[in-house]
């Protein structure tokens, strides 16, 4: 056994350790975590029991925190716990941690299909490149770093196809207690958020005669070589939604409305979850197919005829 280190000694030299294995907003996300969390309560140990990091599950639930984040916060973790024991620095003791039974059911914030139409009719009435960014999620269903990352070298009118290829996001970084941040351009976080989404008719009509006069590298949001942030863009669509009198609704939302749009229509679930990117089937069924009253009338209706 190595001589025994402080759970801070080892994140440091963690730190230096997995900053050449993972992206830099990865990077970023792990030590917002590390400062934000860990390091407070974990940081003077030289070894951490599985009844301390339950205290710690509990106290974050109670400041409001949720389930997802607080597992994210484990993962970290774990992570430097293993990378200790790996080196010899610490014994690790595995831990099995308990949750609270979520009882509450999940919803989604949706536009109403007319309260789409009205979005949508708006934007073809009063073109703007940052009103036709909202005309693009809802049309075809991507998140809010991905439109403000997307330039027009990414929309193919001649095949109808928009290419997601990179997202923008601001990220934080700490070095030296410093905390600064940094708007980064970069590949998308897994690969399944790499696609192709064919545009819809209408979509196609309204881009194809400002695909032939625009420049290809700028930026569609801001049709210049800058791009705009993600927070600035989300002001600009609530000002909007509050300017139509629509419901206060998320910008994720209209990610959310176009995909209930899909399962709607009887589009098939592995489509849908190919179009939004999502790293799996399970994480587009989870979310958005919730059988109806009718739709599980039906299902014992045809099992009893079966049986008959």
């Amino acid at each position: 056994m190595n001589e025994q280190k402080r759970i801070e000694e080892i994140i440091h030299l963690w730190k230096a350790d997995k900053k050449m294995y993972v992206k830099k907003s990865s990077f970023s996300a792990y030590m917002l975590l590390l400062e934000n969390h860990l390091l407070p309560v974990f940081g003077n140990k030289y070894v951490v029991e599985e009844v301390e990091v339950q205290t710690f599950v509990f106290q974050k639930l109670q400041q409001g925190l949720s389930q997802k984040t607080i597992k994210d916060m484990l993962i970290v973790l774990k992570m430097v716990l293993k990378f200790g024991a790996k080196n010899k620095w610490l014994t690790y003791h595995p831990f099995d941690i308990q949750f609270p039974t979520q009882r509450e059911k999940q919803t989604i914030e949706v536009l109403s299909r007319g309260d789409q139409r009205k979005v949508m009719h708006y934007v073809q009435e009063h073109f703007t490149f940052r009103n036709l960014g909202i005309y693009i999620c809802l049309s075809a269903g991507i998140r809010i770093g991905e439109i403000c990352a997307l330039t027009w070298e990414d929309v193919d009118t001649e095949r109808g196809i928009i290419h997601i290829r990179r997202t923008i996001q601001r990220i934080y970084n700490i070095e030296d207690g410093m905390r600064k941040t940094e708007l980064m351009l970069d590949t998308p976080k897994t690969k399944n958020s790499i696609r192709e989404i064919p545009m819809s008719g209408d979509l196609l009509k309204m881009l194809k005669p400002v695909k032939k006069i625009i420049n290809n590298s700028f930026f569609v949001l801001t049709n210049d070589v800058k791009p705009t942030e993600p927070r600035t863009y989300r002001s600009y669509y609530k000002k909007l939604m509050k300017e139509l009198a629509l419901p206060d609704l998320k910008f994720h939302g209209l990610r959310h409305s176009f995909a209930t749009r899909c399962i709607e229509s009887k589009c098939d679930y592995k489509t849908v979850s190919v179009l939004l990117g999502h790293s799996n089937i399970s994480t587009t069924l989870n979310l958005y197919v919730h059988p109806n009253l009718e739709q599980k009338k039906k299902a014992i209706d045809q099992m009893f005829k079966a049986l008959k």
